[in-house]
């Protein structure tokens, strides 16, 4: 995929593109490095028009700032406008439709990019117009380098515990991970896979594990009468005096 991009940038044949994916994994960072590959800082303003379609989703915002900036030609470079909409899945129909025409019209001097999570929110009709790039959840040897030099330049402290309970959480989602480092440190001050788990809200592996002992090997009799009952307040109460007797188990071994 970044081959095939940079030869369309080297050769300054830039098709109309369509970036999916879930969210954090690049595809607007892709386009905006793009964007500044192909024209100097001086036009970058009168070149590119970025926009994020989730704050107006309706036909006026294709109407009007998109539809002004793609038939405006410009007298100081030659070459094509950009359009980067992100967020397009959340697009109406009708503007879709709409951006459809446009895209017709002004393919001579304007190219536009698409960005979205969904690509089945994308008509067919704009999907057929652009070359579609998927951009997938990021492995966890594309994450930790970057989240390496993060921690180096902003001289976070964090173990190895830590950084494993990041990536985990963040299920390839980079700006996720960034999110988390950021919200722990500034928290907790250490980053380590407890500190991780609280400020994010997730159960502990280590309590996790000691419910389902508790559960199937120390008093399953129980936890199957609780979950057979027909008393939804009973059943409730039990719930947590349950996961209460769990949580006391747990910090009595840990002292």
């Amino acid at each position: 995929m970044s081959s095939s991009i940079q030869k369309f940038i080297s050769e300054e044949k830039l098709p109309h593109l369509l970036f999916y994916g879930p969210p954090g994994t690049g595809k607007t960072s892709t386009i905006l490095a793009c964007a500044k590959q192909l024209y100097k800082d001086k036009e970058f303003t009168s070149m590119v028009l970025e926009l994020n379609a989730s704050d107006d989703r309706g036909i006026d915002v294709v109407r009007g700032p998109v539809l002004s900036f793609a038939s405006t030609r410009t007298i100081f470079k030659k070459g094509f406008k950009l359009v980067i909409l992100d967020e397009a899945d959340a697009m109406t129909q009708d503007a879709q439709n709409a951006l459809r025409r446009v895209i017709e019209k002004y393919t001579e001097n304007t190219r536009f990019c698409l960005i979205c999570n969904y690509l089945s929110k994308i008509i067919p009709a704009l999907q057929s117009r652009c070359t579609r790039f998927r951009f997938g959840p990021l492995s966890p040897d594309q994450m930790i380098p970057r989240l390496e030099y993060v921690v180096q330049q902003e001289s976070i402290d964090i173990n190895p515990g830590g950084m494993k309970a990041i990536v985990t959480l963040s299920s390839g989602d980079m700006r996720r991970s960034l999110n988390i480092l950021q919200s722990t440190s500034m928290a907790y001050g250490k980053v380590t896979e407890d500190t991780v788990y609280t400020c994010t809200g997730h159960p502990l592996r280590s309590d996790i594990a000691n419910i389902l002992d508790w559960s199937l090997n120390k008093d399953f009799t129980s936890a199957h009468r609780l979950a057979s009952g027909t008393n939804e307040k009973i059943q409730l109460s039990s719930m947590v005096a349950a996961f209460q007797g769990v949580r006391d188990i747990v910090v009595s071994e840990a002292s």
